[in-house]
């Protein structure tokens, strides 16, 4: 009985904790670049240095890990000059407001009225040599490689002046960290290295990994586990009143 009660109720606690995961997935079904998170839980048993030490029985059901998925969207046709999408692995690098550096697929660009490029949420976009500044007034392309190259909307419009690199960096995925923010980060705070083999398309943008379908399967199979764990906390409830009834019969 005390492993049951132990497993239900942490089971039903985690179980819930999985739900938000799954709720939190498919608000982020239309969100670009985003990627889907997993959780995977297991039964501990517990562990204490007190004396004397506990009984076997008991166990919890913790989170196990807290995975990502990193199959790449579906890539959506934009035509905007400032879309760019990654095409297969690989990331964009951003400076994060601590000074570190983040990453992202989300290749939503804009200009700042300063004409530095950004993400949609004011980060500046990472090149080979800091922030990348376009000058006003321009035509704005981005290479498979990530150059940025501008061209004058007046005079000498046959002129194409690069302006710098968009930093397109692909990390080891096992040390790739989400933070609270949505962007992602090396696991020691390190800047991950520039790589050659990272392909940018401009005028796409990358969708969801999100399968709607399945996050909705999932939960309704969590809300399943759910009633289940609590309807084993309730036997156990009514297993421990019928033997304290024998007990005091005796």
């Amino acid at each position: 009985m005390d492993r049951l009660i132990y497993t239900a109720m942490t089971g039903a606690a985690q179980t819930m904790g999985r739900q938000a995961a799954v709720a939190h997935n498919l608000a982020n079904v239309t969100s670009t670049g985003y990627r889907a998170e997993e959780h995977r839980l297991r039964a501990v048993p517990v562990q204490s240095t007190n004396v004397p030490a506990p009984l076997a029985t008991r166990a919890f059901v913790v989170d196990a890990s807290v995975n990502t998925d990193y199959t790449p969207g579906s890539m959506q046709y934009t035509g905007r000059s400032l879309d760019v999408a990654i095409d297969g692995k690989g990331w964009l690098a951003v400076q994060l407001p601590d000074g570190s550096e983040g990453y992202t697929r989300n290749g939503s660009l804009e200009l700042s009225v300063n004409g530095v490029l950004q993400t949609r949420g004011g980060l500046p976009v990472q090149g080979d040599g800091g922030s990348l500044t376009v000058p006003p007034e321009v035509k704005i392309s981005i290479g498979r490689d990530g150059t940025v190259s501008v061209i004058p909307e007046s005079g000498a419009q046959n002129t194409v002046n690069n302006i710098g690199r968009i930093k397109l960096a692909n990390p080891d995925e096992a040390e790739l960290v989400r933070g609270a923010d949505g962007f992602f980060r090396m696991r020691g705070g390190d800047a991950a290295p520039i790589d050659e083999n990272v392909k940018a398309a401009n005028g796409y943008l990358e969708g969801s990994n999100v399968n709607p379908v399945e996050q909705m399967v999932t939960m309704i199979s969590l809300a399943r586990q759910f009633e289940m764990q609590v309807k084993m906390l309730q036997s156990a409830d009514q297993n421990d009143r019928a033997a304290a009834q024998v007990i005091s019969a005796r």
